[in-house]
């Protein structure tokens, strides 16, 4: 059976400098050649009108249409009947409580699955992984669990940091934590750095965007990924 998946996970909405999605318009755009209106999920912020009115305004420059699943009466039948689902950035805790409460993490997996084209922005992004344990956020909310989409084989680290050698902090940087999560889990992660997007499409996953990315793997040094690597010549199966 042909992987039909279409998924594009972006680190993040904004870049310094720009404008929301700016950084990604020429990919956004390309990725949802022949798609005419996205659904959005909002649950990652609490303000789910001022959020979806941001994202509107940002995708109908792009010549796309825009629902928000907050609005709809039945959601579940809503992401049955979307032409595509863009789940944007926030709280990543806040965000996977909304979907496990409204029980939509199947429904969603499934129609992803089915060829549905999915987008991801930050938050959006860390739940296409298995879980969230690899999100940088707070957790101020308490999902039922830590699953998530499971729509990729690897963890998500959105707005990837390098450690900085010349810095005074002394708390863990961010590639000691994840370094943390393997001592404790197998399945591999994705850092992210601000501007990077995966774009998986036809049965591969290549590195997008204005930055790198480096993959960590138990038992291996990091490795760095530089745009245009196909983390298919990394991964057996992505």
């Amino acid at each position: 059976m042909s992987d039909i998946r279409r998924i594009l996970l972006l680190s993040t909405s904004t870049v310094f400098g720009g404008r929301y999605l700016d950084y990604a318009e020429a990919e956004v755009r390309n990725f949802f050649v022949g798609t005419r209106r996205i659904l959005f999920v909002p649950f990652a912020l609490h303000d789910h009108g001022r959020y979806t009115a941001q994202v509107h305004k940002a995708l109908t420059a792009f010549g796309l249409e825009l629902s928000s699943l907050h609005e709809a009466s039945d959601r579940r039948k809503a992401v049955e009947d979307a032409e595509a689902i863009f789940i944007g950035g926030g709280n990543t805790f806040r965000l996977l409580k909304a979907l496990h409460d409204s029980d939509l993490l199947t429904p969603i997996r499934r129609r992803v699955l089915d060829g549905m084209p999915y987008m991801g922005s930050s938050a959006g992004s860390n739940v296409a992984g298995a879980t969230i344990k690899t999100t940088n956020d707070m957790p101020i909310v308490e999902p039922a669990s830590f699953e998530a989409l499971g729509l990729v084989p690897f963890q998500i680290n959105p707005h990837y940091l390098d450690p900085d050698p010349g810095s005074t902090h002394m708390g863990e940087t961010r590639e000691e934590r994840i370094v943390q999560f393997l001592e404790e889990n197998e399945t591999p992660v994705v850092g992210l750095r601000e501007g990077a997007m995966l774009r998986i499409e036809n049965g591969s996953a290549e590195l997008k965007g204005s930055a790198g990315a480096r993959i960590f793997r138990r038992g291996h040094e990091p490795l760095e990924m530089a745009l245009g690597t196909k983390l298919n010549e990394i991964f057996r199966a992505v």
